[in-house]
């Protein structure tokens, strides 16, 4: 008998129970969505990531303690100094610009009204470290914004908070500043930040002559690493390239990836003893079939492959309808962190849609190779005995 006759009678096999066959299909669906929609954020992110840091300027930046104190490093850095003792390493490694940032977050209980406020040279401009951002409406930072109450708004924070030219933006119970400009929506992170001058938002910080970061922009991006080596052995600070802080967000993401599969695990793990319990049942209701197919001359390898199909394409359409259940998930997490923040924060790759029906096949076929081997094990005469 063909491979194609095997599924066929596995099919039918499946079609003579079909509430107990759809119900079953519905759980592994359940299962494998919820495991493809948590892993799609950690795809997601590292997409994000990586397209966000080709979007910025600098190729090495400089803090206390490198990314260990997270993506909003405190302003704990001396500026002066730094600054200083930068600028004495200008020639040999070709630095062309210095640009001392302070990164603050603006939370609340609604993450919709959650914002980076990011504050950098005036003078410089905001092209220093985003190169890519215009202004839909208004300017941008310019020379002699420095130490005034101004601010540039990125797409979506202006939205989320009702922000137009000329509207008022309190910082703190003290500090507000005039919003001058509101960034073209980009489709990333930018979308959520407030660009101020770093004089306004290190008094509003009360982090007067410390900033969180310095960022450097190298006449050969090629050295980078090498800079960033150099940076950190002599000036004793943490320096870090746009490959060092992928590979920090590729580590991070796969904890997360581990804690999310480990959680979704649970679910698979149950999908599967309800195929094995599907299947087994369909077992014991079918001995005298798989009795007579045996008197008939079929071998007990036969009646094992026969279970095994059943188990297998019974996982297959759970994986396929979990495939297109997670799908239907990644794209109402989408819309909503692109309404949140203008991002896309969950992907379907290939990768994830392999390992989804990998899983899948491979819970059925395990699920399906204690009922086959019953199966198999059954005498002919107590089979055709059973009524």
């Amino acid at each position: 008998m063909s491979v194609r006759d095997l599924w066929q009678l596995a099919f039918r096999g499946l079609l003579r129970r079909p509430v107990r066959t759809v119900l079953t299909a519905l759980g592994i669906t359940v299962a494998v969505a919820s495991m493809v929609i948590f892993l799609s954020l950690g795809e997601g992110l590292r997409r994000v990531f990586a397209q966000e840091l080709s979007n910025i300027g600098p190729d090495v930046q400089v803090s206390l303690s490198g990314f260990t104190q997270g993506f909003t490093p405190s302003p704990e850095l001396p500026e002066a100094d730094t600054v200083a003792r930068l600028e004495g390493l200008r020639s040999e490694l070709g630095i062309e610009r210095i640009t001392p940032v302070v990164i603050g977050v603006r939370g609340g209980l609604d993450p919709s009204q959650s914002y980076v406020l990011y504050g950098l040279p005036a003078a410089q401009g905001v092209a220093a470290v985003f190169p890519n951002v215009q202004a839909a409406q208004g300017r941008l930072l310019r020379p002699p914004d420095e130490n005034q109450a101004v601010a540039v708004v990125g797409a979506k924070a202006a939205e989320n908070a009702g922000l137009k030219l000329g509207s008022t933006l309190r910082l703190n119970r003290r500090d507000s500043v005039q919003v001058v400009g509101i960034l073209a929506p980009a489709g990333s992170f930018t979308d959520s930040f407030i660009l101020l001058p770093i004089r306004t938002l290190q008094r509003a910080s009360s982090a007067q002559g410390r900033v969180s970061t310095v960022a450097l922009k190298l006449r050969e991006p090629t050295t980078a690493q090498a800079a960033a080596k150099t940076i950190t052995e002599r000036l004793e600070l943490e320096a870090q390239t746009q490959g060092d802080f992928l590979r920090f967000v590729d580590r991070a993401l796969r904890i997360s990836d581990a804690v999310r599969f480990g959680i979704s695990l649970i679910a698979l793990i149950v999908g599967g003893l309800a195929v094995a319990n599907t299947v087994m049942m369909g077992v014991f209701e079918r001995t005298r079939e798989f009795g007579t197919l045996r008197a008939l001359g079929a071998p007990p390898v036969f009646v094992r492959r026969l279970v095994l199909t059943e188990s297998l394409l019974l996982a297959l359409v759970g994986g396929v309808g979990g495939l297109l259940l997670g799908a239907l998930g990644i794209w109402g997490v989408n819309l909503y962190t692109q309404n949140l923040a203008g991002i896309n924060a969950a992907a379907l790759t290939l990768r994830l849609t392999l390992l989804a029906l990998g899983i899948s096949l491979l819970l059925g076929l395990l699920a399906g190779l204690l009922p086959a081997r019953a199966a198999s094990k059954m005498r002919i005469t107590e089979a055709l005995g059973r009524i």
